[in-house]
């Protein structure tokens, strides 16, 4: 069996449909909590494509209570960078950390292997503001000389320091990581970390504060309001994005071969060159919906921002020759022709 933990989610539905394509004489099961608006859509994808769906939550051990499990996709998270800092810690913290737990207990009682999906988040807010960067002309872009390591012109790296805060969300992150460090090394269980940046595609429930690319595009299609938030208003804030389906080729190869990555932490991204500003996406929505929409400009930042980040991915891409197919306009256009093809769904969750 493989058991993807917020299965029903974008990332986790995706990946649960890819398997069970590439394996269809394994059972893939689809575990979620439905938490998140718009996931109950991919539930007759998931059916019909073979996939088992079990509604259950990842904070109840007693949820998790499979046999015969050979691969954990751990996909479940609560996502968003702000998360918590309202005070309302409790579902962040025993969704990302204590639902680890969970499933390394399933792991370990099963001696499956586990894939889990962290984020780029991982890397400290304070060290990520203070490198040095120019305002281009519609972004903002890293100075040639930097004094951390693991940064350059392609990125930020794992070697990056850990040192410093990094959002809750971040947090719960990194402390999985080390606990898995910690069941890999006493229980000998194949463990593979990945740490991925902005991940997006159809099928993707875009909100403010996670799945922003989506949300651009459907706020220019159906109509609403988006701000730039931050450095003045801007709109320079840069991020690098990844098509689904590119992530789903790497899991492809460390499930075929997983000896080859076991233990290791990889950054998975974009890069540089699937890499947007707000202000360019905007331009990229218009050009692609043709209609534009009033953009305000909110000059405060949110706690948790930081103006640029670029993933070097190049730590994975020499191990096992993995790189993106899909570029920023096949993103995009793809996101758009999903939109425009499920209006009457998507319209009340996205607009």
């Amino acid at each position: 069996m493989i058991l993807i933990t917020g299965g029903a989610g974008f990332v986790g539905s995706h990946l649960a449909l890819r398997l069970k394509k590439e394996f269809p004489e394994k059972q893939v099961v689809a575990f979620d909590n439905l938490k998140r608006r718009g996931s109950e859509l991919n539930l007759t994808r998931l059916r019909e494509s073979g996939v088992e769906f079990v509604h259950g939550d990842i904070r109840q051990p007693g949820d998790l209570d499979f046999k015969n499990v050979e691969w954990i996709l751990e996909c479940s998270a609560e996502p968003s960078a702000l998360a918590g800092i309202d005070g309302a810690t409790d579902y962040l913290v025993h969704t990302n950390l204590l639902g680890t737990y969970h499933c390394l207990e399933l792991s370990r009682k099963n001696n499956a292997g586990m894939i889990f999906l962290s984020t780029s988040r991982v890397y400290p807010v304070k060290k990520i503001q203070e490198l040095q960067y120019r305002s281009g002309n519609t972004r903002f872009e890293l100075e040639g000389k930097q004094d951390l390591p693991g940064v350059s012109s392609m990125g930020i790296s794992e070697d990056f320091p850990l040192e410093g805060a990094r959002t809750l969300y971040g947090t719960t992150k990194l402390a999985s990581e080390l606990m898995i460090a910690e069941y890999a090394e006493n229980f000998g269980l194949s463990m593979i970390i990945n740490r991925c940046g902005v991940l997006t595609g159809p099928w993707q429930m875009g909100k403010v504060d996670q799945g922003v690319v989506v949300l651009w595009m459907a706020k220019h299609l159906f109509g609403g309001n988006l701000s730039y938030i931050g450095y003045e208003g801007s709109g320079f804030q840069v991020r690098d994005m990844l098509h689904i389906e590119d992530l789903g080729d790497l899991i492809e190869l460390q499930l075929n071969q997983p000896e080859h990555y076991h233990g290791g932490t990889f950054n998975v991204g974009g890069g540089i060159e699937i890499s947007t500003s707000l202000l360019e996406l905007t331009e990229w929505c218009e050009k692609i919906t043709g209609k534009s929409i009033p953009i305000q400009r909110k000059p405060e930042a949110r706690p948790g921002d930081v103006p640029w980040f670029i993933t070097d991915s190049t730590l994975i891409q020499n191990h096992c020759g993995w790189k993106p197919k899909r570029n920023l306009e096949t993103i995009l256009k793809e996101i758009h022709h999903w939109m425009d093809s499920y209006q009457d769904q998507l319209r009340p969750i996205l607009s």
